[in-house]
């Protein structure tokens, strides 16, 4: 076999595989979105559960504590201190 029919046929090897995988890829693309439209069409891409927690508390914008917060975390660190002190 000479150089150019080597050549030649390397060529044509390289041409057929190439159009063999351009169109499986092209096929597989087409198949995908085949399926997508599917799916949507019939409904199989949304969520059925209902949301665990509907309720959004609302964002605390102020670092202000109230009165009673503020006696309730001074008695828990006197007392954390008192106990640490004692043991």
């Amino acid at each position: 076999m000479t150089i150019a029919k080597m050549f030649e046929q390397s060529a044509v090897l390289t041409v057929l595989g190439m159009t063999v995988v351009f169109a499986f890829l092209w096929v597989m693309i087409i198949c995908l979105n085949m399926t997508a439209k599917l799916v949507h069409k019939m409904g199989w891409d949304k969520d059925v559960r209902p949301p665990l927690n509907t309720a959004i508390p609302p964002k605390n914008t102020s670092w202000e504590a109230g009165p009673e917060i503020t006696a309730a975390i001074t008695a828990a660190v006197i007392e954390y201190r008192r106990q640490v002190e004692a043991s």
